[in-house]
């Protein structure tokens, strides 16, 4: 009888230790998605410059963008634009759509038949300490030392893809009221050692290295924000 019990009680503690479900290790929290906004220069009533080869620049900044967010989503990163369309959309609403989206980096594009190269340009507004309430039409102000980092990784990336750079900083309206490292980036067009005009803005070839370019250096930059 004694024997009976104890088997009873072995197979209830068989049967209750079978109920427990195991263990799920714990699990690292993701990784916060790294947002990039490419802001579409000029577009709808607003054509920008006309280019040798006839192409408006709101056209030519367009297809940059279009160009650029694939090879960033393709990388793990969240693209938001400030405009899909020939579209008019006015400086204030440009910096809304990167401020609401918490952008990490956002590229200002533009294009143009002066110079040669890649044209980098981060506000001249000063620098000055984050505060509690940023005044909208300086808010870069907070951002523009990381805005000037930002310039020097893309100068790097150009570089070294072949691409001639100019850096500098001018006034940027809808630049300098985002609150993310921005920076505005001028294509021109690529010249031999003749000064001649070997490849346009709206060259396939040419925007598809720059972009590529554009890509490394965005993903250097994610990549240098993410160590401790």
């Amino acid at each position: 009888m004694n024997g009976k019990r104890r088997l009873f009680w072995v197979l209830v503690a068989v049967c209750a230790a079978a109920s427990v479900p195991p263990a799920v290790p714990a699990q690292a929290p993701p990784t916060p998605r790294f947002v990039v906004v490419l802001d579409a220069a000029h577009g709808g009533d607003d054509p920008g410059a006309r280019l040798t080869s006839g192409q408006m620049e709101k056209t030519v900044t367009l297809a940059l963008s279009v160009r650029l967010r694939s090879l960033l989503a393709a990388r793990g990163m969240q693209v938001v634009t400030t405009r899909e369309s020939d579209s008019t959309v006015d400086p204030n609403r440009r910096a809304e759509i990167a401020n609401h989206a918490n952008a990490q980096i956002c590229l200002s594009l533009h294009a143009t038949e002066s110079g040669s190269g890649a044209h980098l340009y981060a506000s001249s507004i000063a620098p000055a300490q984050p505060t509690r309430f940023t005044a909208w039409k300086t808010a870069q102000s907070a951002w523009v030392t990381s805005s000037l980092r930002l310039s020097g990784v893309l100068n790097s990336s150009l570089a070294h893809a072949g691409i001639s750079v100019i850096l500098g900083r001018t006034a940027l309206p809808a630049i300098e009221s985002m609150t993310c490292p921005a920076v505005a980036v001028e294509i021109a067009p690529e010249r031999d050692s003749d000064n001649a005009i070997s490849a346009q803005p709206d060259d396939v070839a040419y925007q598809a290295r720059v972009a590529s370019a554009l890509a490394a250096a965005v993903v250097q930059w994610r990549t240098e924000a993410r160590q401790p």
